[in-house]
């Protein structure tokens, strides 16, 4: 059995999940979300406000698909209820961030400004000059926007500088030393 798949989801209160020919749509304060799944080998069951997912073998793909499809319920449940954000802090002699309406202007080392635009589902914040918080209902948007936003200017490896997740470890390279 599957150690992911076979967790149940809990389910708040002020969140419906609907079920329909291999669609789920789960629908919360912050908004709604779909997913396709394969109703063919993976059953889902809603029973008061816990969902439980089986398969219907132990095939590799079926196996695998049971952990996904778990995880993928599981998050549209947050993202609906808590949503998502990932913080990129701007690390460099002159770096910054200012917003203006929908769009967050970047200065990171170019001869030219960078601007990013909020989309429909992806908000953009500027906590201060150096930090850019995006968030969102949807996981997988807000890791890709920001990845998008990250590859603006990639941290290097010998000052840090460039645009990096708050939480993220830059291996540090030790440069060229004098010598005689």
């Amino acid at each position: 059995m599957s150690r992911i798949g076979k967790l149940p989801v809990a389910i708040p209160a002020g969140v419906t999940v609907a079920l329909d020919n291999g669609i789920i749509t789960v629908k919360g304060p912050k908004g709604t979300l779909t997913q396709d799944y394969d109703a063919a080998n993976i059953t889902i069951t809603i029973e008061g406000a816990v969902a439980t997912l089986t398969r219907a073998n132990d095939n590799k793909d079926v196996r695998a698909k049971h952990g996904l499809y778990r995880a993928l319920l599981h998050n549209m449940v947050v993202g609906v209820t808590e949503g998502f954000s990932k913080k990129l802090v701007l690390a460099g002699v002159g770096y910054k961030a200012a917003k203006s309406g929908n769009k967050v202007t970047l200065n990171v080392g170019y001869s030219h400004p960078v601007d990013i635009f909020e989309t429909s589902d992806i908000k953009l914040e500027v906590a201060s000059q150096t930090e850019v918080v995006v968030s969102g209902i949807d996981k997988t948007k807000v890791g890709q926007y920001a990845a998008t936003v990250r590859s603006i200017r990639k941290p290097e490896p010998y000052h840090g500088y460039g645009i990096h997740y708050s939480d993220e470890v830059i291996e540090r390279k030790e440069g060229k030393t004098a010598g005689k």
